[in-house]
């Protein structure tokens, strides 16, 4: 199968699962007012990212219509969009060398500090809220689903006899 094609059609599984995940199972949802996390929601953004920079951004795209179609508050919405960016500049550190496990780590407080940023215009300057509920919040669900996924990752690899954790396309 074509390179470019095998990456379009990963894209659109990832997209799908970053779409399906906030619709179907809400019942992953932690709730700790006034956060919220819903488990896996990022596994298709760090899959992602082993594919493209292209296809991250595009599954961050989906990360946000999924939780937009769920029904989420907006500052949900905001937050979810922020894997975007997230994506992207994992996606970069892997092309790049880094191993998943450090993009992982790297990413997380970017990931952390956006989503602070992206709750200010709903939320206002609670320092407290933002700093700790939604930052410090994010930044443990973001180091969660990186361990599901690369929990996944692994297992996959040993069924397929080639390490995914460097980039989910045959070299």
């Amino acid at each position: 199968m074509d390179n470019k094609l095998e990456k379009m059609i990963l894209t659109a599984i990832f997209i799908a699962f970053s779409i399906i995940i906030p619709i179907q199972f809400g019942f992953l949802s932690i709730k700790i007012p006034p956060f919220s996390a819903t488990l896996a929601a990022h596994v298709p953004m760090f899959f992602s990212m082993l594919i493209s920079p292209a296809s991250a951004v595009m599954v961050g795209v989906g990360s946000a219509i999924g939780f937009l179609l769920s029904g989420t508050p907006m500052p949900i919405v905001a937050r979810a969009s922020m894997h975007i960016i997230v994506g992207l500049v994992g996606a970069l550190a892997i092309r790049k060398g880094t191993s998943f496990q450090k993009v992982v780590i790297i990413t997380s407080p970017i990931h952390g500090i956006l989503e602070a940023l992206a709750v200010i215009p709903f939320v206002g300057m609670d320092v407290f809220y933002i700093l700790v509920v939604i930052m410090l919040g994010s930044m443990i669900h973001h180091i969660a689903d990186g361990a599901i996924s690369y929990v996944l990752l692994k297992s996959m690899s040993r069924a397929m006899k080639r390490d995914l954790t460097r980039s989910i396309l045959k070299s």
